[in-house]
């Protein structure tokens, strides 16, 4: 199975929720079959008054409140990796519009396929031209909200070479369902190859040349 940098930790905290969502669904309905054969009115005609236990109260009350804060540990840990992107993570900006992607890099190159190289982590800087979108990624549990005018960003590397989908996952309007695309993580050398074949020059840049020239001649 693919795994990327956020994986293990995404279902890890996942799979723990569950498990323990599962024995604490088998724990309630455990006791409840158990009260209720236990204390059936055949076996008890004439119910006992019962007091407050201050001990089982304790119990039922820090035991879930730890709980609950082991989970919250277990995504928060995830979530701060996310968040700390490394310095050395490659700048690619991510346009949404109604209803596809662009992803622009530093030399002026452009696509609608997001192009990366396997295992460089790649700083995805988000933002939408018109309405809210989302940049889901399934392969590497990445997702951040394409927001008109926002400066939202989410990093990840690619383990392995491949294509990877790219989903909307926030419903923009009639043809969100068809507002797909890929991340293709190639080779080093496959991906400078691209990369310097769809290099483009700054406008500013060759205006300039192009005065000097005229000058010269």
């Amino acid at each position: 199975m693919i795994s990327g940098n956020f994986v293990a930790d995404v279902d890890g905290a996942f799979l723990y929720v569950t498990y323990v969502s599962i024995a604490l669904f088998i724990g309630v309905m455990a006791t409840m079959l158990y009260f209720l054969f236990r204390y059936h009115h055949t076996k008890n005609a004439k119910g006992t008054d019962i007091h407050g236990n201050v001990s089982l109260e304790v119990a039922w009350t820090v035991g879930p409140t730890l709980l609950v804060m082991t989970m919250f540990w277990a995504g928060f840990n995830g979530y701060n990796d996310m968040r700390n992107i490394p310095d050395d993570a490659m700048d690619v900006e991510v346009v949404a519009r109604m209803w596809g992607w662009t992803f622009n890099y530093p030399n002026g190159a452009s696509s609608d396929t997001m192009y990366v190289p396997v295992g460089q982590a790649i700083d995805c800087k988000m933002e939408s031209v018109d309405v809210l979108h989302s940049f889901y990624i399934p392969d590497f549990r990445v997702k951040k909200d394409c927001v008109p005018e926002g400066d939202n960003r989410m990093w990840f590397a690619a383990p392995e070479a491949g294509s990877y989908q790219v989903f909307c996952t926030e419903y923009c309007g009639l043809d969100h369902a068809y507002m797909y695309t890929a991340v293709v993580a190639l080779e080093q050398a496959e991906f400078d190859a691209w990369y310097n074949a769809n290099a483009k020059e700054d406008a500013s840049t060759a205006a300039v040349e192009t005065a000097d020239t005229n000058e010269s001649m």
